[in-house]
């Protein structure tokens, strides 16, 4: 049996979605044409491939078998075109990142911009999450490289660890905990209103979870879009803010602030890269594994000598 690549896209757009019409787009096809490929594949293999729902579409057991084989081919497919690079020209690659929101906002950037300038014609796929959904993604396949938490479960990856960072709390200068050097998140949630980063970021996920665990929930004053934004809100003495170390390092005004350590186990996380298990990766994706270790052993490095 041959097999059209543009059939495989059409289905792992599918996957990804679990929309025939946004696949259709996503595939450069007219739903109609995407059916009849769909209708075609059905026929191929003699077997349903996707149940259509009132949200969309479900990929039926045999689907999911292709989904998975039609993964491994456009990897494969990758690794091919990065391998044959050096003898070409106009061939891209394209690597896809899953990072939670501390990632994204500390060291990631650092490796990004030194890796992407040695790689111009790498595109990189970043998307943001939580670090327990990163694990299952890139477990089935969804992503090629995670950023992630140490407490999540890393069953069935291969896992590189990169270095222990802190959260902390920050709060303005006039605070009563101003100078007292540390505190629990419990006391705060009991006095104090937070400003956060916006509602879906992972931190804040991670943050809601945590309060909800001790029947508690976090009274929220104002959702901004950056750590920068945060401790500005936060030193204008809005509220109270639980931040990354390193994202306070980051600050351009960080003598506005008061740096409490949270006394709370949870606030020590370790910050693991992993990919899935026996997965062959293009070489450039392993290029850019050695800049993310560079980058985060610099803010390792950093951050111990802030807490000197």
């Amino acid at each position: 049996m041959r097999h059209d690549l543009t059939n495989l896209r059409l289905l792992v757009n599918v996957g990804n979605t679990l929309s025939l019409t946004k696949a259709a787009e996503k595939t450069f096809l007219s739903l109609p044409a995407a059916s009849a490929r769909v209708k075609h594949m059905e026929e191929a293999f003699k077997t349903r491939l996707l149940v259509r729902q009132a949200t969309g579409v479900a990929l039926t057991p045999a689907g999911e078998v292709l989904l998975r084989h039609a993964r491994q081919v456009f990897t494969q497919l990758e690794c091919l075109n990065a391998d044959l690079q050096p003898y070409s020209h106009g061939i891209k690659g394209r690597l896809r990142i899953l990072a939670n929101t501390t990632a994204t906002n500390s060291f990631l950037a650092e490796a990004l911009g030194s890796f992407l300038a040695e790689y111009p014609d790498v595109d990189i796929e970043l998307d943001e999450r939580i670090s327990g959904e990163i694990a299952m993604a890139i477990r089935a396949g969804n992503g090629d490289l995670g950023l992630v938490a140490g407490n999540v479960d890393v069953e069935g990856l291969d896992v590189m660890p990169l270095f222990r960072d802190e959260l902390v709390a920050v709060t303005s200068l006039k605070h009563r905990l101003a100078g007292a050097g540390k505190a629990r998140f419990a006391d705060l949630l009991e006095t104090d209103q937070f400003v956060g980063i916006h509602p879906n970021s992972a931190i804040q996920i991670f943050l809601e979870d945590i309060a909800s665990g001790m029947g508690k929930q976090i009274i929220q004053r104002v959702h901004v879009h950056s750590f920068e934004a945060v401790c500005r809100m936060v030193g204008a003495g809005v509220g109270v803010a639980i931040v990354p170390r390193g994202c306070v390092r980051r600050y351009s005004e960080p003598e506005t602030l008061n740096i409490l350590k949270i006394e709370d186990p949870w606030a020590q996380r370790e910050r693991l890269l992993c990919r899935q298990r026996g997965r062959d990766l293009p070489r450039f994706a392993e290029s850019f594994i050695e800049h993310v270790v560079r980058a985060a052993r610099e803010e390792s490095l950093n951050d111990a000598s802030q807490t000197k």
